[in-house]
């Protein structure tokens, strides 16, 4: 039987399909012998450019990059052929490589699972900010698809997907956030799908880090210059907002996603 590579894509009709085509043509040969004149790889290339993209496939089981877009030279300054994962997590901002560690850890968890019960296929993406090739630090979306694959070998590949998003500038204390099936989020974004995991406003996470430090109520309305009550009001809204019991449970979801 026939291995298929989306079985969730069926309503995801966007330029996302190109990877799945890619997915579908070049893994049965473990992403070998990609050619760039193939009119496939040609059309995927196109919509790079104009969305301002690069990806690359890796087997997540040998950690091993397979095939890197060209736009990767333009957009981080590195060809193709050099790509290598300690790239990514050496061109991070400082700022987000707690973040981005904790990501890697998850992707590979994920892989492992999927590899040890030979089955499964998993969305994760967020936003990090990557330096470029001039040097200088844009913010960028991470989208990783991973599936488990029996051909040619058992093994788990990633579909990493990297989107230039400088131009969306509600990224201060917060970030874009996913991890599920839903493949109606593997598409080019907009700022519906950067908001994913951006629910609190500015004062409620400036609230939740003090909390998270060990503050008191009063010692956050003395540093923020708010009354009691009104931080009070805050923190009972911010655990309606996102159904917890406790701050304690707040901010260990937090920090177990990488946001805090």
């Amino acid at each position: 039987m026939k291995q298929s590579y989306y079985p969730m894509i069926q309503n995801n009709a966007n330029e996302y399909t190109l990877f799945f085509r890619f997915i579908e043509t070049y893994a049965p040969q473990g992403f070998k012998e990609i050619k760039a004149q193939d009119p496939l790889i040609q059309e995927l290339e196109l919509m790079l450019e104009k969305n301002q993209q690069f990806f690359f496939v890796c087997d997540l089981i040998q950690v091993k990059i397979l095939y890197t877009s060209k736009q990767s030279t333009r957009m981080i300054g590195i060809e193709p052929a050099n790509v290598t994962p300690y790239h990514f997590f050496e061109a991070t901002h400082p700022n987000d490589i707690q973040r981005h560690s904790l990501g890697r850890t998850k992707l590979f968890k994920l892989a492992n699972d999927f590899f040890i019960s030979e089955k499964g296929s998993a969305l994760l993406s967020t936003n990090l900010q990557l330096r470029n090739s001039l040097g200088k630090y844009d913010s960028f979306l991470f989208q990783c698809y991973l599936f488990y694959s029996e051909i040619p070998v058992k093994t788990v590949y990633l579909i990493q997907v990297h989107t230039d998003i400088s131009w969306f500038n509600n990224f201060k204390h917060v970030y874009h956030y996913y991890i599920g099936n839903n493949m109606s989020f593997f598409r080019y974004p907009d700022e519906k799908l950067l908001k994913l995991g951006n629910i609190f406003s500015e004062r409620e996470f400036s609230i939740i880090k003090m909390i998270a430090a060990g503050l008191s109520s009063e010692q956050i309305a003395q540093q923020i210059f708010l009354s009691i009550h009104t931080v009070n009001t805050h923190r009972r809204n911010i655990l309606k907002k996102t159904g917890k019991l406790t701050f304690s449970e707040l901010i260990y979801d937090l920090v177990e996603k990488g946001l805090l």
